[in-house]
């Protein structure tokens, strides 16, 4: 598929994501929120895609929040709406199976600070700097960043960047946890697909199991998860993947994984 406001790049089992606005520091309008919808409903139905790096045009910015032009003109009644269509597209990103990488290149903020953190992972460059400025416009985050930020870095340093509006830089957001790991800016793209890469190593099934039982297991009681857990466990281990992992710590060669 052909995008207006992205760029999709597949090369073997990656894809790229490449939100394409650098003009307007790849601000997120009505249409990249659509069209990242599409996007990624798309990679997750191709099964020759197996994990995503989501990152943004040009050396400024990563996603430097929405179109203030757009919010500008809203009502309560379309605030609330555009609210819960990007909420609904971020929880899809976040509830892929397929693991999803964030290539941070430069300003995250607002909008752009909640897509990061709807993604798996996040990898940034020196250059990377985040922030939840919505207070200073009169408003509150509305994409999830009073719910994900918490999770990520604890309720006491997301209220105080959530409160102040107050812009961090890559090596704070490593210290508190908001990101992964901090590289070069010329190694962002390499690094992040050699993280991509060693998950890819491991096998499909399980990965994506993680992946949802860490979702599911945030959102229910210690017990709950737990069982949540037992059964991803139980049910992995009758695949054919499962017997060929083992088989091959057994006999200690690598694994061959299928997927199945």
């Amino acid at each position: 598929m052909t995008y207006e406001t992205l760029l999709v790049e597949i090369a073997g089992p990656i894809a790229k994501v490449t939100i394409n606005r650098p003009e307007k520091l790849n601000a997120l309008n009505d249409a990249v929120i659509h069209e990242l919808d599409e996007a990624f409903a798309a990679l997750d139905s191709d099964d020759a895609v197996r994990g995503i790096l989501l990152t943004g045009a040009g050396a400024k910015a990563f996603v430097a929040g929405a179109d203030i032009a757009e919010l500008a003109e809203q009502n309560p009644s379309q605030g609330t709406s555009r609210a819960r269509r990007g909420q609904d597209v971020f929880r899809r990103i976040e509830r892929s199976g397929k693991p999803v990488v964030a290539a941070v290149n430069g300003f995250a903020l607002g909008g752009g600070c909640e897509l990061a953190m709807a993604c798996h992972m996040r990898v940034a460059s020196e250059s990377a700097r985040f922030g939840q400025p919505e207070v200073k416009l009169g408003l509150c985050p509305g994409y999830g960043g009073t719910v994900r930020l918490p999770r990520l870095v604890g309720r006491g340093r997301a209220l105080e960047l959530l409160l102040t509006g107050a812009m961090i830089d890559a090596t704070e957001a490593l210290r508190i946890g908001l990101v992964n790991r901090v590289v070069p800016a010329d190694q962002l793209i390499s690094e992040s697909e050699a993280l991509l890469g060693a998950i890819l190593e491991q096998g499909p099934l399980a990965v994506r199991a993680c992946l949802e039982s860490v979702d599911a297991g945030l959102d229910v009681s210690v017990d709950e998860a737990l069982e949540l857990e037992a059964r991803r466990f139980g049910d992995l281990s009758g695949t054919d993947d499962m017997r060929e992992g083992t088989a091959a710590f057994l006999a200690r060669r690598p694994p061959s994984f299928t997927g199945k």
